[in-house]
């Protein structure tokens, strides 16, 4: 036998010891430790990285979905670090989901490891930090990510499993502070609506992109709404979300 498909009779195996007979010139001892280190490593690796999830299920359920995982999923890179989001990419091909929400609260829980792990740098972005923000362009950093979602990921958990999305739509900032920390915060739909509108049309500056949402929200843009704008922005500005305006 070539030896590749000696390795490729063996990853089969491993990957799936209950359908998928041993390789006979193995001794199965060896084969045992083979099989629970790997399988114990990724089932370690994504309960660190999915907490909740893994909570929320209990273990039985738990195991089941990384074992099923481990035997079907085929991941597009070799990156140890990438795991999650090939869990993540496994979950979302799911044909059905048990619990509804758990796309979404695996998409929660993996985008606080992208973020940590991202090699983004707001240094790295042009921008004048003392910047007019009405009259310039706001930039928004690299390191604010705005998320909505139809479920309200940020509560769901052991005791808390609701059978159907709320009507409202839960809106989340995701921000990697300076010391490294990354941080979830609630969004008003106002807020959230100016952020995406800050990545669609970045080009505008901040009065253009206050006059064109108070359009969208069917409200006047007067004095008073422009100076609640201002407030927004130079808190966003503060907080780090919006560091200045484009040079």
């Amino acid at each position: 036998m070539q030896l590749r498909e000696q390795q490729l009779e063996l990853t089969r195996h491993l990957r799936d010891p209950q359908q998928v007979a041993a390789p006979a010139d193995i001794e199965d001892r060896r084969l045992a430790i083979y099989r629970e280190l790997l399988f114990n490593n990724i089932a370690g690796l994504l309960g660190g990285n999915f907490p909740v999830i893994r909570k929320t299920l209990g273990e039985t359920r738990w195991l089941a979905l990384v074992r099923d995982f481990y035997r079907d999923h085929r991941s597009q890179t070799p990156l140890f670090p990438e795991v999650a989001r090939e869990f993540l990419r496994y979950i979302e091909a799911l044909p059905q989901l048990d619990p509804p929400f758990l796309g979404e609260l695996a998409h929660y829980e993996w985008v606080e490891l992208a973020l940590q792990i991202s090699e983004a740098r707001t240094e790295d972005v042009a921008h004048d930090p003392r910047g007019d923000l009405l009259d310039g362009a706001p930039v928004l950093s690299p390191l604010a990510w705005p998320l909505a979602y139809r479920w309200p990921v940020h509560r769901l958990g052991p005791d808390f499993q609701p059978e159907t999305p709320p009507d409202a739509p839960t809106l989340l900032l995701l921000r990697r502070e300076a010391d490294g920390n990354v941080r979830f915060s609630e969004l008003s739909p106002l807020a959230f609506r100016l952020l995406e509108r800050l990545s669609e049309q970045p080009p505008l500056s901040g009065r253009e992109q206050l006059q064109a949402l108070a359009q969208e929200a069917g409200v006047s843009a007067d004095e008073s709404f422009f100076a609640q704008g201002r407030q927004l922005l130079e808190q966003m500005r503060a907080s780090g979300v919006i560091p200045g305006t484009v040079l």
